[in-house]
């Protein structure tokens, strides 16, 4: 599956851009919202399963350059649902990329997957990912304080949503 934006394209990821996917998930910028920064073995796995995840796009600029990846996935206990995540390269954030690729992977979550409601978590102090839903439309529903342990510190999880129109 390959999905268009007015300038990006979302395609499924390829064996290639493991060198992309390892320094996104190594960089401590970016992994300071998500999760400890893992050691390379976990890393790898978790690409792997992406290789084979339908649901999974890295995102590329117009010379075909990897500038984030996006991805979303189908509840186990509700079909009709999904969780929705991304992440974009440092150096290429504040170009509206997310905004832009978060559109494309709801439009096709809703009119070619069969999904009629997207989730997201993020939390409350990433100001940026907290924008890029509420731009994309989605609605804060939901605040688990201190649900979220990261580095030994505990933070807000705010629960965002956004359904089929």
């Amino acid at each position: 599956m390959i999905l268009h934006t007015p300038r990006f394209t979302l395609s499924a990821f390829q064996a290639a851009d493991w060198p992309f996917f390892l320094r996104l998930r190594q960089n401590s910028s970016i992994m300071r919202y998500m999760a400890e920064v893992a050691h390379e073995s976990h890393i790898r796995t978790l690409f792997e399963d992406r290789l084979q995840d339908n649901n999974a796009f890295i995102i590329r600029d117009e010379q075909g350059n990897a500038v984030g990846d996006i991805g979303l996935r189908q509840s186990v206990h509700n079909a009709q649902e999904a969780d929705i995540g991304y992440a974009v390269a440092p150096e290429s954030q504040g170009r509206g990329i997310a905004c832009e690729a978060l559109d494309a992977v709801c439009k096709y979550a809703f009119h070619q997957r069969g999904i009629s409601a997207l989730n997201a978590w993020v939390l409350a102090e990433n100001r940026g990912s907290v924008r890029v839903l509420e731009k994309s439309g989605f609605q804060r529903v939901q605040v688990l304080e201190k649900a979220f342990v990261l580095k030994g510190k505990c933070f807000d999880d705010w629960v965002y949503r956004r359904e089929k129109a």
